[in-house]
């Protein structure tokens, strides 16, 4: 398993190691124990999976407010996405900047989010399937969502369509006046 840091503290791109032969290939997509190897020691209680069907599919940006802020592992498993985190911890040296990468069912790719972070993906493809662990479970009164196309983000998404939107995604507000008045525990 390969951890590399982003520009983003704490933000990780991990890539499993994956062997093949003739059969296909195997791939063991979270270890605890290699984890805590990496210094990263977390007990993910959530599984979720998601498909878009069509190319251009934005959802996000997404994050959950204190006492449910989450950390997330994701991966695509059926086609491309373009993965993105935007630091939204009021006092962090990289308070509103943002990291992106494309994660593929062909690359094996993953993306870890901590906490303080919102999240988000733009389908690069048609019929994708993400999967991400969480270490917190889903609230619904902790939800809270930043418009994907902030200009004070300025997110360069890859795919120059209008994206199709959930009707929750289309009226989020911008960062400035998101609720962001939360602490979070590492």
């Amino acid at each position: 398993m390969k951890i590399t840091e982003t520009i983003l503290q704490d933000v990780l791109v991990v890539e499993p190691a994956v062997f093949g032969d003739h059969r296909g290939w195997f791939m063991e997509t979270y270890s605890g124990a290699k984890f805590k190897e990496h210094g990263i020691e977390m007990d993910f209680v959530q599984d979720n999976q998601s498909y878009s069907a069509t190319k251009g599919t934005l959802r996000g940006l997404h994050y959950q407010l204190h006492p449910k802020a989450q950390t997330k592992l994701v991966r695509c498993t059926h086609g491309a996405i373009f993965d993105v985190a935007v630091d939204i911890r009021k006092g962090s040296p990289t308070y509103s900047k943002w990291f992106g990468i494309e994660l593929s069912a062909e690359n094996k790719k993953q993306l870890l989010i901590p906490k303080g972070f919102a999240h988000g993906f733009m389908t690069l493809t048609e019929d994708v399937e993400v999967q991400y662990k969480c270490d917190k479970l889903y609230a619904p009164e902790c939800d809270g969502g930043i418009l994907w196309n902030d200009p004070s983000i300025g997110i360069k998404w890859p795919i120059h369509v209008t994206p199709v939107l959930s009707a929750k995604d289309e009226k989020a507000p911008l960062l400035k006046d998101a609720n962001l008045n939360f602490l979070y525990n590492n």
